[in-house]
């Protein structure tokens, strides 16, 4: 076999262990996310780059914590808290986190319709009503294999934040010393930033996301009822940790590039007050002079990416509402079920994309939209990560397949940094 062969081979094999982790880094890159690390970038420059550094091992310890979770008991994440601890923390928690999904699915739908008016003119109302048909027709009536397919695909997207370093002049010393130097100010604005950072991209309803997933995935794989699953289980484990991982790693990288552009860009220009991922695509273009119609590329990479995010990420916020919806309320629940089957469950993801794109007819701010989910995404996540520590250290769900040192203390630090975030935020809104 050939060389050329024998390495195709190894990344056809690395393609398809990647699923749920990958999809569930990219949703995390969701327009609002987008929104908040543009923020960042002009307000701060490069002096809150080091943020996604230092967010990426909590990122990979929770995000592995929850979706071991799902693989060693083949449930989701709702039905093992439903099933053997509070209902009570459970159902506050995901009653707080479907209406912050509501309100993100809004405002991501009304900056995927103001990004496509940056390069088409299309009437608000037809931009809404279309892009929300479409996204409910692919969660509905594409079967889960291609779908699945579809989301691994939109992933792509996201490297349009990348590919736009190349059009603009980085001085990759200081960046990279940036990137390893901690700055701190002992000022509200700087804190508030780094607040919304943290309760951007540790998001308690990718929690459920990806562990849903790979119940799903299990299920492709005729694992759910195997009698060879406990002989498998330490195979399927280390391929979700690689998901997990690269899916993680990719999220920050992103993350790390849009703080680079918009510093770069736009802080060195003096625009420091960014409110929409929108507006720092268009404000891209005016202030790139690499080459001819940088510019432009600038912008339209930049708009690109806030499409793909919102294509990926807004069925994510569906489909995560669903879920624990239906978990909760003990209803048949899973993308891979037919529309009658799943008729609770389709009908809660068609109730919640319809919910949030009404919003964008309410007049309501979508910043202040966006804050408030952050909030409200931030009282759910202290409770939520504590039952996932609990939850991992118990040998009667978790059997040989507990946490280890090195988790338990990521995610310990994870929880004490979410609550004080929390309660940052609650002091910040009010």
């Amino acid at each position: 076999m050939h060389k050329k062969e024998r390495m195709g081979q190894k990344l056809s094999r690395f393609w398809r262990i990647l699923g749920p982790g990958l999809v569930t880094g990219a949703a995390d890159d969701d327009p609002s996310g987008i929104a908040t690390y543009s923020q960042t970038g002009a307000q701060f420059g490069t002096k809150q780059l080091w943020t996604a550094v230092m967010m990426l091992p909590f990122m990979i310890a929770v995000q592995e914590a929850a979706a071991r979770i799902s693989v060693v008991t083949r449930s989701g994440l709702a039905e093992v808290i439903r099933n053997n601890y509070s209902r009570k923390v459970l159902y506050f928690a995901v009653l707080l986190m479907v209406f912050a999904n509501i309100f993100n699915i809004g405002a991501d739908i009304g900056a995927m319709v103001e990004t496509v008016n940056l390069l088409i003119p299309l009437p608000f109302f037809i931009g809404i009503v279309f892009i929300t048909a479409v996204i409910v027709f692919l969660e509905l009536f594409v079967p889960y294999r291609q779908y699945a397919k579809i989301l691994k695909l939109s992933t792509f997207a996201l490297f349009a934040y990348p590919l736009t370093l190349v059009m603009i002049h980085v001085p990759w010393g200081y960046i990279l010393r940036q990137t390893i130097t901690p700055h701190f100010e002992l000022n509200f604005n700087f804190l508030f930033i780094i607040v919304g950072v943290l309760g951007t991209t540790i998001s308690p309803y990718l929690f459920f996301w990806q562990g849903n997933q790979e119940v799903e995935e299990e299920k492709e794989a005729g694992m759910v009822d195997n009698p060879h699953f406990t002989a498998k289980i330490k195979k399927m484990l280390a391929a979700m940790r690689l998901d997990n991982a690269v899916g993680m790693i990719m999220s920050e990288f992103v993350t790390w590039s849009i703080i680079v552009v918009t510093a770069l860009v736009l802080n060195k220009n003096g625009v420091q007050n960014i409110n929409t991922a929108v507006q720092a695509a268009a404000a891209l273009e005016p202030l790139v002079h690499n080459f001819l119609y940088a510019g432009f590329f600038a912008k339209l990479l930049f708009a690109i990416g806030i499409i793909g995010s919102g294509l990926l990420a807004i069925p994510v916020l569906a489909g995560f509402a669903s879920y624990a919806l239906s978990e909760a309320a003990k209803w048949e629940e899973g993308l891979s079920l037919k529309f009658w089957e799943g008729r609770h469950f389709y009908g809660a993801i068609i109730a919640v994309m319809l919910l949030g794109m009404l919003m964008n007819f309410l007049g309501l701010n979508p910043i202040k939209a966006l804050i408030l989910a952050a909030v409200l995404n931030g009282i759910a996540a202290p409770p939520l990560i504590y039952l996932i520590i609990k939850i991992g250290n118990n040998k009667k769900i978790m059997h040989h397949h507990t946490n280890g040192k090195m988790s338990n203390l990521f995610l310990w630090i994870t929880f004490i940094a979410m609550s004080a975030a929390t309660l940052t935020a609650i002091v910040s809104l009010f």
